[in-house]
């Protein structure tokens, strides 16, 4: 139905992976390469289905947008697209991030007592967020508590739960404040196309551990302090000291990143991209 809608189109930009497999006018966005990964991660039919639609979109596409390097240099690798099709364009983050409202009402809200750390994300395996509930014990004796905000998804495996405390889900509107109130973000992922929570985290002025794989360390571009995901030890420590001894160095390193990356930058990295495909030429 979609490339019958816009049958008048020169192009059709597909924001989220897929696209029409017809048609030669595809210009899709393709944020990650998770699903080939590891198949653990994904439930058995929604990790088939990219797994064997994802290479062919992105052979035919006219043009793929992708957020990191490393995506870009994973579809060289994996599927044969060449580096001159593939375009770069990080994503944003959304104003209301470095403006945040005051944590505190949020806090007696959701029960949360300062200082803790945040994580944000799906709960999944390739969240790692095990290893937060392997370090919660020992940042809790320090006096930290370890908060995850984020819900489940059907065709992805959960986690059991444990030391951490699970939030659930938290709407949009509350995601500043809760950035802003925590002394750390915390990224333990074993793969991120991108990682945009990271980001968020540094607009509101939180320092940021993320781990040392994938996009995550194009993504914090040096303002955090980057750890071994599969190393507890490791990664506490990493925590403790952006919490503590570095946490004004990494806050300020982190707002400056942040600030290099709005939404109204990435809408026009995409349409420098698109305006040579368009036999119109350029846009105003």
């Amino acid at each position: 139905m979609l490339p019958l809608a816009a049958r008048g189109a020169e192009l059709l930009l597909s924001p989220a992976n897929l696209a029409p497999l017809a048609g030669a006018r595809n210009v899709v966005v393709i944020h990650d390469c998770a699903p080939f990964q590891d198949p653990s991660w994904y439930g058995r039919a929604y990790g088939a289905w990219h797994r064997a639609l994802v290479p062919r979109i992105a052979r035919g596409a006219r043009l793929v947008i992708v957020p990191s390097e490393h995506v870009r240099d994973e579809l060289a690798e994996r599927f044969g697209v060449p580096h001159e099709r593939v375009r770069v364009v990080a994503p944003g983050v959304a104003a209301a991030f470095r403006s945040p409202a005051d944590p505190a009402p949020l806090h007696r809200r959701l029960g949360i007592e300062p200082p803790y750390v945040l994580s944000v994300g799906t709960d999944s395996p390739r969240k790692n967020l095990r290893l937060l509930d392997a370090v919660a014990p020992e940042l809790r004796a320090q006096g930290l508590e370890v908060a995850i905000a984020g819900s489940s998804r059907s065709y992805m495996p959960g986690s059991p739960g444990g030391s951490a405390r699970r939030l659930g889900y938290v709407p949009d509107a509350d995601l500043p404040a809760l950035y802003a109130g925590a002394a750390a973000f915390a990224m333990p992922s074993l793969y991120e196309g991108f990682g945009l929570p990271c980001v968020e985290a540094m607009a509101a002025g939180t320092p940021v551990v993320a781990a040392d794989r994938a996009a995550l360390p194009e993504a914090c571009a040096g303002a955090a302090l980057l750890a071994d995901p599969d190393d507890a030890g490791a990664f506490a420590a990493a925590l403790l000291r952006a919490s503590g001894p570095e946490r004004d160095r990494l806050a300020a390193a982190g707002r400056d990143r942040a600030a290099e990356l709005t939404w109204e930058r990435t809408a026009q990295e995409v349409d420098r991209a698109l305006e040579p495909l368009l036999s119109t030429g350029r846009r105003p």
